[in-house]
This record gives structure tokens, sequence and C-alpha cells, in this order.
């Protein structure tokens, strides 16, 4: 696998369109991910994941490690350093506006460790039209898996 970084912008909205995103692109890549020896992290500043989503959604617990106590000014660093250690398929990380050092330096990690880096972002409410939509490499999903 070689190493890669996205950005997933996702929808607060609860009765958004994105659970069919999430169960058939997402969902699929992380129970394949969690077959590997190597394991899945979240670092999510404040979010705690749901138990009994990620039981419902077929994720295997024994292969999930969660950051939820990080500050968001230290993810960066500790995702950049999750991605290039080798020890995980999949990295999310809920990363505060990324400067284009920060995500050269995500990438650069990424193909280190042969990991896949998510960069998971709410979409801007405040927003009538975000310019973000528009682009190829992003991916909006449903944010309700988390409290």
């Amino acid at each position: 696998m070689m190493g890669i970084v996205s950005e997933l912008i996702y929808s607060d909205n609860q009765y958004s369109d994105n659970q069919a995103v999430i169960n058939r692109i997402l969902l699929p890549l992380l129970r394949q991910s969690g077959n590997e020896a190597r394991w899945l992290l979240w670092v999510s500043p404040h979010k705690k994941l749901s138990r009994q989503w990620l039981i419902n959604s077929g994720l295997p617990l024994d292969k999930i490690v969660q950051l939820n106590r990080i500050s968001s000014i230290t993810t960066v660093e500790a995702m950049a350093r999750a991605l290039a250690s080798g020890n995980y398929s999949v990295v999310l990380g809920w990363l505060p506006k990324l400067s284009e050092r920060d995500t050269v330096k995500l990438r650069a990690a990424a193909q280190k460790g042969h990991a896949l880096g998510f960069i998971m972002r709410p979409q801007d409410a405040n927003k009538e039209t975000n310019c973000a939509e528009s682009r190829a490499d992003l991916l909006k999903i449903h944010s309700i898996y988390y409290h």
C-alpha cells in the first residue's frame, strides 16, 4: 500500500444523504484495513467514538485506537507521527485548518509509513456554497457516529 492523505468533509446534519457514503465507501475500507496486522487510529480531540456504532459497523474493536484527550494544536504532529510509524493502516484525524506545510508533512508521513490518512473536517454550515465541495479529493460523510 502506498501512503495517501485525503480530506473528507462531513455534514453535522443527521438527516443528510451522507450515510450511503460512510456505509459504501469508508466502512468497507476500514473493515478491510482492520483485517491487516496494523491498527486503525482515530485522532479526535474532544470527540469520543461510539462503541455501539463500532460494534454495529463490524469494525474490529481490538484493532482500534483513539486519541481523544489531545489538544487540537498537537493533532497535526500526532497524526504525522502515527502515519510515519508504520503501525497504522489508517489514521483518521479531526484537524484544524491546515497550512500547505502541514499538508505536505502529512503526505510525506503517510508515504513513509505506507498508510492512509483521512483529514476529517465538518462542512461549514455558515457558507451557502462551500467551495471545498467542488474539489475532487473531498468526500462528505455523516457525523452522528460520534458523541
